[in-house]
C-alpha cells in the first residue's frame, strides 16, 4: 500500500474521532450522514447521495473551485459527481466542528490525477501525462435540515496554499482503486451495530 491509499483510508479519521466525544443525537446524526456522503461518493454510488433520507428535495452547492459555480437539484449533483469520476480525491488535516444547523470542516484538499485534466482546470504543468498530487487548504460549511439531511454544499479554496507534485507511477492511485477503498470503508461502517 503506498502513502496516498494509506491516506484515503484515514480520510474519516476526523470524524470518527469528533463522533467519540459527541453526544448531541442530532450533532452525531450529521456526522454520520457526512461520513457516509464521502464514502458513497468516493465509491461512485451518487444515487444514494441523493436519497430522501440523505438530501433535502431541492440541494444547492455553490463551489469555489476556479470558477465559481452554483447547482441545484439532485440532478445537478450527481452530473457533479459523475464529472470527478476521472480522479481521484480525498482530504485530510481536518478541523471539524458541528452544530444545530450542519458543519464546517477546514481540510486540506487532495487530487490525484493527471496533467493534462489539470491543464482543463488552468493548472501548468511541465509533463501532461505525468499523475500529479494537487492540494489546497479548503472550507466545506455543509448546511443539514433538522432531519440531519444535506442541505448543500459550499466549498472554498484558499488559493495561496495550492501545491502541485508530479508523483512517481508507483505511487500512482487509479479511481478504479480509490472507489474500491471507499467501498470496502462504507462495508465497515454498515457492519457496525447501529
Amino acid at each position: 500500500m503506498n502513502r496516498f491509499e494509506e491516506e484515503i483510508y484515514r480520510c474519516m479519521d476526523p470524524v470518527a474521532r469528533l463522533l467519540e466525544v459527541t453526544e448531541n443525537p442530532h450533532h452525531r446524526a450529521i456526522l454520520e450522514n457526512y461520513r457516509r456522503h464521502v464514502h458513497l461518493e468516493g465509491s461512485g454510488q451518487f444515487e444514494k447521495i441523493v436519497a430522501p433520507d440523505m438530501m433535502v428535495d431541492e440541494p444547492v452547492y455553490r463551489i469555489n473551485w476556479g470558477r465559481p459555480t452554483v447547482i441545484r437539484g439532485k440532478q445537478g449533483v450527481i452530473n457533479f459527481y459523475r464529472s470527478a469520476e476521472r480522479y481521484v480525491m480525498w482530504n485530510s488535516e481536518d478541523r471539524i466542528a458541528v452544530a444545530d444547523w450542519g458543519l464546517c470542516d477546514e481540510l486540506t484538499f487532495h487530487f490525484l490525477t493527471t496533467g493534462d485534466i489539470l491543464e482543463e482546470f488552468g493548472i501548468e504543468v511541465e509533463n501532461r501525462e505525468a499523475h500529479y498530487h494537487f492540494t489546497s487548504r479548503q472550507a466545506f460549511v455543509w448546511p443539514y435540515d433538522e432531519q440531519a439531511r444535506l442541505v448543500g454544499e459550499h466549498l472554498y479554496v484558499d488559493e495561496t496554499s495550492i501545491s502541485v507534485e508530479e508523483v512517481d507511477p508507483s505511487e500512482v492511485v487509479s479511481p478504479d482503486r480509490s472507489r474500491q477503498i471507499h467501498l470496502e470503508l462504507l462495508a465497515r461502517l454498515e457492519s457496525v451495530p447501529g
